[in-house]
């Protein structure tokens, strides 16, 4: 698989899953990786009404959320659950942790809730 098609599946099962939503709220931020700067993924993003933003060259606070997800991911499943025998092992984890993360982990800058609970909050209203 080159590495530009898996930003693009992300992106296409993301839409998939969520739907479209609320028309132009939603801003899809990232690193300059080229993948996500590229003609085929910048238009991708315009006609699915997502606004692209793209982090500061160098800046690491500029993606800190995202910094701090990933640091926790490698600590949580994957070093403390390793060692791993196949990719296969790594992506079932990979899964259990991110429902986990999203349904069950209270998180402090959310006052305490989960990401699924603001979710649908927000839905609701």
């Amino acid at each position: 698989m080159r590495t530009d098609a898996l930003p693009m599946e992300a992106l296409e099962h993301a839409l998939t899953t969520a739907g479209r939503i609320h028309g132009n709220q939603l801003i899809h931020h990232s690193d300059r990786g080229s993948q996500y700067v590229s003609l085929k993924y910048s238009t991708a993003l315009a006609e699915s009404g997502i606004r692209p933003s793209v982090g500061t060259a160098g800046d690491s606070y500029d993606n800190a959320l995202a910094e701090t997800v990933n640091g926790l991911y490698k600590a949580e499943p994957i070093h403390a659950q390793g060692p791993w025998t196949s990719v296969g092992e790594v992506e079932l984890a990979t899964l259990r942790w991110v429902h986990w993360w999203n349904t069950k982990r209270l998180h402090e800058a959310l006052d305490y809730a989960t990401p699924q609970e603001i979710e649908t909050e927000y839905y609701l209203t």
